[in-house]
């Protein structure tokens, strides 16, 4: 298959769903000869802050001269930005090489692999090629029986743990950080962000089955500037460096100054204008930290908050919330089935108790933004963020995955 082909291929999948379990990606990489045996791989799971984890480990592993690996969902514009070696995206032909024999491998499979499994075992076959020395791989959604927990890290990492992917990981935060605990091993150390004290009587239950120590950071970095807003990152960063350490890595202070500093992770309080600000942020966790990050950055000054949500989300709280900092909302659809309409979405953000409510285009605020001063605020979801960049950078419209 060529690039165009093998992508077609890998979209036509989703038709199969989110299927949680480990067997059709341990097939795989066997098919693929087992990179996974050549690899060192630093594994995070959690529910806020994976990504911004994960850059950071790598920003700083490749500012002490390591050769990195990063594997992370969902992308925003290209699939390619899911997979990536010294910071640059997989080539369009290795893409088209590994999707092939992931395709011609499992040509006949009863159950056949589902996008994300495909997108894993793909990024493991890659990294191995490329002789990464450091593989940092964050899991899709939950850890037990996540596709990323077909391999043994040199540490396992919890990030803060709350509501989201109920359907899949269950309807209590109990139960979901159970499912996150499922990336924890036996002599594998483990590092957590503080978590609510359900959240953490679980991990320490899971970490004393196997009999492991669990260390929890208890305080943030502020040694030095980090290149991501928000006080939440200098938790994030703490958490980075914890794991870096539990793993044995050897990273100077240069180097950890360095890699902080320039970090960048696209969508998550991203500046994308001289007025406009994108952020991800799709669940109450997730907002209530974008709404104090804004007040860090504006102060008192209200956003021009433009909206667009998934229909598995709590549009209601991640509405309540946004109304401390925005006294108006422009609903904008989220391209895709999953996406919640205009229509459904106008009465909640009325409950919310916006004074205006309106509708528009992403094409239509964006023309705006650009002759008003005024900050615009656009989250709600990731893929939305994914359509706003691509619009900014010109690009084909982005095609959306379930994970």
């Amino acid at each position: 298959m060529n690039y165009r082909d093998s992508l077609a291929w890998l979209f036509g999948t989703q038709s199969f769903g989110i299927k949680l379990g480990l067997e059709n990606t341990q097939r795989l990489l066997e098919a693929c000869g087992r990179p996974q045996d050549h690899l060192r791989f630093l594994h995070v799971a959690g529910t806020n802050g994976k990504g911004s984890i994960c850059v950071m480990m790598d920003s700083v592993l490749r500012a002490a001269g390591h050769r990195t690996a990063l594997y992370t969902s969902p992308h925003l514009v290209d699939f390619r930005e899911r997979v990536r070696v010294d910071g640059q995206m997989i080539p369009e032909s290795s893409t088209a090489e590994g999707l092939t024999l992931l395709r011609d491998a499992s040509e006949g499979w009863e159950q056949a692999p589902t996008f994300f499994e495909l997108a894993t075992v793909l990024a493991a076959w890659w990294f191995a090629r490329e002789e990464a020395e450091f593989v940092v791989w964050e899991t899709g959604m939950g850890g037990r029986l996540d596709a990323t927990n077909a391999v043994m890290p040199l540490v396992s990492v919890i990030m803060p743990v709350g509501l989201d992917h109920q359907a899949w990981l269950g309807e209590t935060i109990t139960l979901i950080a159970a499912e996150k605990a499922g990336i924890i091993k036996p002599g594998v150390p483990v590092i957590s962000a503080p978590q609510a004290d359900e959240v953490r009587a679980v991990l320490e239950a899971k970490a004393v089955e196997v009999g492991v120590q669990i260390g929890f950071v208890s305080a943030p970095w502020e040694t030095g500037p980090v290149g991501l807003a928000g006080a939440h990152q200098r938790w994030n960063a703490a958490v980075a460096l914890a794991a870096l350490r539990a793993a044995g890595v050897e990273v100077g202070e240069e180097a950890v100054r360095s890699g902080l500093a320039k970090v960048k992770w696209p969508g998550r309080f991203q500046r994308a204008g001289a007025a406009l600000v994108v952020d991800g942020a799709h669940n109450p966790p997730a907002t209530a930290v974008l709404v104090a990050t804004w007040r860090e950055v504006f102060g008192h000054v209200k956003a021009r908050l433009v909206f667009g949500v998934l229909s598995d989300k709590d549009a209601s709280a991640l509405l309540h919330l946004l109304r401390t900092i925005a006294d108006e909302v422009c609903l904008v659809p989220v391209a895709g089935a999953r996406g919640t309409s205009v229509d459904e979405l106008r009465p909640i953000a009325e409950a919310a108790g916006f004074p205006a409510v309106y509708t528009s285009t992403l094409e239509e605020v964006l023309a705006k933004e650009r002759q008003d001063s005024t900050p615009v605020l656009v989250t709600g979801s990731l893929f939305l963020v994914g359509e706003v960049l691509a619009l900014l950078e010109g690009a084909p419209k982005p095609v959306a995955s379930a994970q």
